[in-house]
């Protein structure tokens, strides 16, 4: 009894242990490293556990990672604990689902194939998440931790980020099957069972991670050596720097807001850029219909001589978005010819559920402390992939999160854009690790399609991006670079190809949950149908089955 007890206090805290160390992998800490040994303790830990209490550990390792990674969002007015207590029910099983998985195969296939397994069932979860409907959310891979590892990043313009998210935990569950045979040589209680592996086994697993780092490493760093050729185009992002109390209430503050992008613009029009791009919703009030608002901006615009993308509020004026349901606005980047005229309007195609729209509207009655009753201020999506056109090279815009869908980002540049642009307000979320993650996502759009991107950010972090994900420049003061006022002039690269993810997409993800779906399957099976996996498999038994 003691030592059930024993066993099961060490399994808890070798879940919490990952999952602490696992946040701190992360911006703002950006202790990458530490991504590369997080699992290990929880994937000992989980070594020879039934299927439901591996399913348990690896579920509270979820809501402790997620609670840690998303603790900036109690910054949001109105944000609450029980609103985290509902985010956590939610992730917290997409988690123990891998723990599960992994129980289950170990315990039916052997333990080598659990680990072997690890990599294709975490990545597949990754993928389900990413995808999971209204649900959907990529925040937090294992590969955004590793957005500074130029060489190691590459590999995402073949298998996007999922393919790094893959090598993580290879090493990982490579790391703690060579380690287990020394644990229970000790005598420890940090899992279950009698321990059958051979060298070769620990030798297989071991020689797989080890070839796939050297053969990731070498892709990258052949990559960064191939010098990249193209034309640019000259761009200034401007950083306003509104405080979310202005932001909340524009039209109160207008004169102040439009004084403040008016100054930082004309400041900014001595460097010669090509284009000027203001941040998300910079504009106090709607540009296509408050006609004083226009004048003001018109006048700017002639006065600098320059192409303009300002993100505004607006009526879907360019853009058929259907049935509007009484609520014709949209969040919204405008692009503007220098001699002041209106080219053409994006509307933001991927909306916040239940901050920007009601996901089933009509067909879930959602309680109100997730939509208060009344609330009318939702705005309506865009439909359309819009493509804009400066001096012969065509870009596209995302707005705020839509940088973290790497399927949306992947459709303007498959469609044809040179370079992109992310207009966003993260002031919301105060001086939290928000920004630093949206960064971290931000970098792996770029890598992804070997294409440059500008980030204009209300509040920081407004930054330039270079095809092979490099942070050219950001708007800093005094190395400060949210919460700070200025801009920031710099070349664009322009891409002169796609890359093998751009023009195929998540082939890498699809075969990865093919293998994880077979290994599951063949687990499930009856032991008769089990055992027709090579002899191999029947040779690591399980202590428990005997």
């Amino acid at each position: 009894m003691r030592s059930t007890v024993i066993n099961i206090f060490f399994s808890i805290f070798a879940s919490l242990l990952s999952a602490v160390l696992l946040v701190f992998a992360f911006p703002p800490y950006d202790f990458s490293w530490l991504v590369w040994i997080a699992l290990v303790p929880l994937l000992m830990a989980g070594n020879g556990r039934k299927p439901i209490f591996g399913f348990l550990l690896w579920f509270l390792f979820g809501v402790v990672f997620f609670a840690g990674i998303f603790r900036w969002i109690f910054e949001v007015p109105g944000y609450r604990f029980y609103h985290h207590f509902f985010i956590g029910l939610y992730l917290g099983p997409l988690v123990g689902l891998f723990g599960l998985a992994f129980s289950l195969i170990r315990k039916r296939l052997g333990i080598m194939w659990a680990y072997l397994a690890a990599p294709f069932l975490w990545t597949s979860l990754e993928y389900i998440r990413a995808n999971l409907f209204f649900l959907s959310l990529p925040w937090a891979f294992l590969a955004h931790s590793q957005y500074q590892n130029l060489a190691l990043i590459q590999i995402a313009s073949i298998s996007g980020a999922y393919g790094v998210s893959f090598l993580i935990v290879m090493v990982n569950a490579a790391t703690a099957f060579v380690l287990l045979p020394l644990v229970h040589r000790f005598g420890t209680s940090i899992s279950r069972g009698r321990l059958l592996v051979s060298g070769g086994e620990v030798g297989l697993v071991a020689g797989a991670a080890a070839l796939m780092i050297i053969i990731t490493l070498s892709y990258g760093y052949l990559t960064l050596s191939d010098p990249f050729v193209g034309t640019e185009l000259k761009a200034t992002v401007i950083q306003g720097n509104i405080n979310r109390t202005m932001k909340a209430s524009p039209a109160r503050h207008a004169k102040f807001i439009m004084a403040k992008y008016t100054s930082l613009t004309r400041a900014a029009s001595a460097d010669g850029a090509d284009l000027i791009v203001w941040p998300e919703a910079s504009t106090p009030g709607f540009v296509l219909k408050n006609l004083q608002l226009r004048r003001d901006i018109i006048s700017l615009v002639r006065e600098t001589k320059r192409y303009f993308v300002v993100g505004s509020s607006e009526y879907a004026k360019f853009v058929n978005v259907g049935d509007l349901k009484g609520r014709g606005t949209g969040n919204t980047a405008l692009f503007i010819s220098p001699e002041g005229r209106v080219l053409g309007q994006y509307l933001k195609i991927h909306l916040v559920p239940f901050g920007e729209h009601v996901p089933l509207e009509g067909k879930v009655p959602w309680p109100g402390f997730i939509v208060p009753e009344g609330k009318k201020s939702f705005e309506i999506p865009g439909k359309e992939y819009t493509l804009f056109e400066i001096k012969g090279a065509r870009f596209g815009v995302v707005i705020c999160w839509e940088i973290v869908f790497p399927e949306l980002f992947r459709e303007f540049v498959k469609r044809g854009a040179d370079f992109m642009l992310n207009l966003t307000n993260e002031g919301w979320f105060g001086e939290t690790a928000a920004p630093y993650q949206m960064l971290s996502m931000s970098v792996f759009r770029s890598v992804e399609n070997r294409i440059s991107m500008a980030r204009a950010a209300n509040t920081g972090i407004s930054c330039f991006i270079d095809p092979m994900g490099r942070v050219t420049g950001r708007v800093q003061e005094r190395g400060k670079d949210i919460f700070v006022d200025g801009y920031l002039t710099q070349g664009i690269p322009l891409s002169p190809k796609q890359t093998f993810y751009t023009a195929h997409g998540d082939i890498f993800a699809y075969a990865v949950l093919a293998v994880a779906a077979g290994l599951v399957g063949l687990a499930i099976l009856p032991f008769k149908a089990a055992s027709f996996m090579p002899k191999m498999i029947s040779e690591v038994g399980d202590a428990e089955q005997r």
